[in-house]
């Protein structure tokens, strides 16, 4: 018999390597920075074409490489940053494995240029499928460039299962966000396509978040800071009025390395309880940092999983850490919460005498009577001869407390006769409108309510959807441009859907990083426009949703927008429009978010009432 294991050839090792470490364009984004962060770069620009498919650029101004060290660099475990096994434990770099460059090289079109700092001549080299097909010198400005072109090339069934282009950006988006928030020491500059996302120079750390998320998020941030023997936390947490419908901005950091941990999420969870509900996420950016040997963060090939030696307790001091910053910042609800202001005493209150109360009433007073009661009248307690200070003795009247009950009983005989329905009366005339935001109406079997605003959005989302290809919904222009700002990010993505929004109804010129609108959809109101810019931009920064998804999302935010807090007093003929349209949708039963239009209140429900 035949021997059957070889060894594999190395190419074939260094595509399946290649597989483990190299995801997707975002996966290239991050092991190239990672590396430029350790040559010791001050600046590192990322420039990518065709969300990363086309072209990845990364070039830094670091120490650069030798001829030898650039040659290297591209064979699989070789790497400067491990000399024993016990170097695996003390690691404070980022990329360390010796596998990155090799991977991508395996399965892209590579073209590095690279320099030493003194010297006056580099090394530029192309590879192509882990072979190097061009080695010569160059001149070029102190660091590195690498490009990386035509990803996947040679593994074709790996590059059919990338995402659009929407959805690779954002997660390379992403990954330029881990790393530009654990350096807020370096300057990064990040173009797509020509265009410039984010171009941040070095600051604190605070300011690199405003610089990466907005403005605003200045007024949205609570630090955080805890020093220990075990673990040294610091960073912000969100206030819970700035909490978020879907997960967001939530980053935690252990060593300057991003990692994500279900745990110690549920540890940020806990801290905000009873301050937000189920289906509101805080924003979150939290460094640790912890003894190297403690930590573990070789679980996984992308090294976002990581273990801690002393997981239990980082758990309860982020806990507690967190508590602490949300009521030191007036936050979270005061521990004497029923404490008022008005029961405080000045020093010439607490001097001064108490004297008991008294009560004045009038004791002939008698709601049942047309004139005046006589001052005859007295009352007696039966079976106690004392009278209660501040009240006279009367004399009950027989005469008054049979007309009581008399003027009691004619009360609710009325009252009986104006609730009566009449069940023969038709579903479509007999209808009540309930504080403007319920429609109620007899059926056979009870009562109908109706949600109104639920009611219209489901009306204006089937009308939308129907039409929205064929006709583009009319817009309204403003007498004042109304001015929004964006993240950077946010700004990319905007422009990304720009086609679909235009449709939508929104006209706009940019700014800057302000959204300057000159037209907005003509069933929007002004007021709506701040909710619905969120709600939008909410949806289409979602990772994982492709263009089928996102026409649904923009309609379904368009119509909740349009038709929430609409509610006005309706005509009669308000209300038959209104149930007619409902019932002719499939899905009339609940809005498009899922919440439910109608329910029935039956005959036994309302006996129940009563009991």
């Amino acid at each position: 018999m035949s021997d059957i294991i070889h060894l594999l050839p190395d190419n074939i090792a260094n595509q399946i390597a290649a597989g483990e470490v190299i995801q997707r364009p975002a996966s290239v984004v991050k092991e190239l920075i990672e590396n430029a962060v350790d040559s010791g770069a001050t600046k590192i620009e990322l420039h990518i074409k065709g969300a990363g498919k086309t072209s990845i650029q990364v070039i830094d101004d670091g120490k650069g490489m030798s001829e030898m060290d650039a040659q290297m660099s591209f064979e699989r475990h070789a790497t400067s940053k491990l000399k024993t096994a016990d170097d695996l434990f003390s690691l404070q770099t980022k990329g360390f494995r010796g596998e990155a460059l090799a991977s991508i090289a395996a399965i892209a079109h590579v073209t590095m240029e690279t320099i030493e700092e003194k010297a006056t001549v580099g090394t530029k080299i192309e590879i192509a499928g882990s072979k190097i097909t061009s080695k010569e010198p160059c001149t070029r400005l102190k660091g590195t460039s690498i490009t990386v072109k035509n990803l996947f090339f040679n593994v074709p069934a790996r590059r059919n299962f990338l995402k659009s282009e929407n959805v690779e950006t954002k997660h390379i988006v992403e990954e330029f966000n881990r790393i530009a928030l654990t350096h807020p020491e370096i300057n990064f500059v990040f173009s797509h396509d020509g265009n410039i996302i984010n171009s941040i120079e070095s600051a604190n750390q605070r300011k690199r978040i405003v610089d990466l998320f907005g403005r605003k998020f200045n007024e949205k941030l609570v630090p955080i800071e805890e020093e220990t023997d075990i673990v040294n936390i610091y960073g912000f947490v969100g206030k819970p009025e700035f909490s978020r419908k879907t997960r967001g901005e939530q980053y935690f950091f252990v060593n300057n390395r991003y990692f994500k941990s279900r745990y110690l999420h549920h540890a940020v969870s806990k801290a905000y309880e009873n301050l937000l509900s189920s289906s509101q996420y805080p924003s979150y950016f939290i460094y640790l940092e912890v003894p190297p040997k403690s930590l573990d963060v070789n679980i996984h090939p992308t090294k976002t999983e990581v273990k801690f030696e002393n997981e239990k307790f980082i758990y309860q001091i982020l806990l507690s850490t967190i508590k602490l910053a949300l009521g030191k910042f007036n936050i979270a609800p005061s521990l004497d919460f029923e404490r008022e202001a008005q029961f405080d005493l000045t020093e010439a209150d607490r001097k001064r005498p108490i004297n008991e109360p008294t009560i004045e009433v009038n004791p002939y007073f008698n709601p049942f009577e047309d004139s005046k009661p006589h001052s005859s009248k007295t009352f007696s307690r039966p079976g106690n001869s004392s009278i209660i200070r501040g009240l006279r003795p009367l004399q009950p009247n027989r005469e008054e407390w049979e007309n009581f009950y008399k003027i009691t009983e004619e009360g609710e005989h009325s009252k009986n006769q104006e609730l009566e329905f009449d069940e023969n009366q038709s579903f479509n005339t007999q209808k009540i409108q309930v504080h403007k935001r319920y429609l109620l109406t007899q059926i056979k079997s009870g009562l109908l309510l109706i949600h109104i605003n639920r009611a219209n959005e489901r009306i204006l989302y089937d009308e939308l959807s129907q039409n929205f290809m064929l006709n583009p919904i009319s817009s309204q222009q403003m007498l004042f441009p109304y001015e929004y700002e964006f993240q950077n990010t946010q700004k990319l993505e905007w422009d990304n859907n720009k086609d679909m929004l235009k449709r939508l109804g929104f006209e706009w010129q940019w700014n800057k990083k302000t959204l300057v609108l000159s037209s907005i959809p003509s069933i929007l109101n002004i007021e709506a426009i701040p909710e619905c810019l969120d709600d939008i931009l909410e949806k289409i920064t979602q990772q994982e949703i492709d263009k089928g998804e996102i026409v649904h999302e923009l309609i379904l935010s368009l119509s909740s927008s349009a038709t929430r807090n609409s509610s006005k007093k309706l005509t009669e003929e308000e209300m038959n429009y209104l149930i007619e349209r409902l019932f002719q949708s499939e899905q009339h039963q609940y809005s498009p978010s899922g919440k439910r239009i109608m329910n029935t209140i039956t005959i036994d429900n309302l006996n129940k009432f009563l009991l």
